[in-house]
């Protein structure tokens, strides 16, 4: 189970990775899609600094794993933080990605918890927590 959390984890970090750098290339303008409205003055510069966030986090994932489960907590706050970001997309019905009905937008929303749950799961902060919780 060990080794799955890891691959998991590594998996979850290429891909953060990676779309970290396509927030300052390919797909920048995409992104700004989904800046919530009160932020869309300064959308250019939220998206090129979650990019730069998440090309971090995902580096973090795959090289520092003596701190994984702290890096898991990080990961999962990011995923919570840039939530409202797809409220935003669902709510103001933005075209990105693919996304060009209500469906589809909502159908998105669901998967930040997972995405929430993939960090805490893979790096195991959820069980290191609930360790320390059940120790006397």
């Amino acid at each position: 189970m060990e080794l799955l959390r890891k691959v998991f984890q590594i998996i979850l970090g290429a891909v953060l990775a990676y779309a970290g750098f396509t927030h300052l290339t390919t797909n920048r303008i995409e992104f700004q899609a989904q800046v919530p409205t009160i932020l869309q003055s300064q959308a250019d510069f939220v998206v090129i600094a979650s990019g730069v966030v998440e090309i971090i986090l995902g580096i973090s994932l795959i090289v520092l794993f003596k701190y994984r489960t702290y890096v898991g907590w990080i990961v999962a706050a990011f995923f919570i933080a840039v939530f409202p970001g797809n409220i935003s997309q669902y709510i103001n019905g933005t075209d990105a990605f693919g996304l060009d009905t209500d469906q589809a937008r909502a159908i998105r929303l669901l998967f930040q918890p997972l995405l929430v749950i993939w960090a805490l799961w893979s790096t195991g902060a959820w069980a290191s927590y609930r360790a320390r919780k059940n120790t006397p």
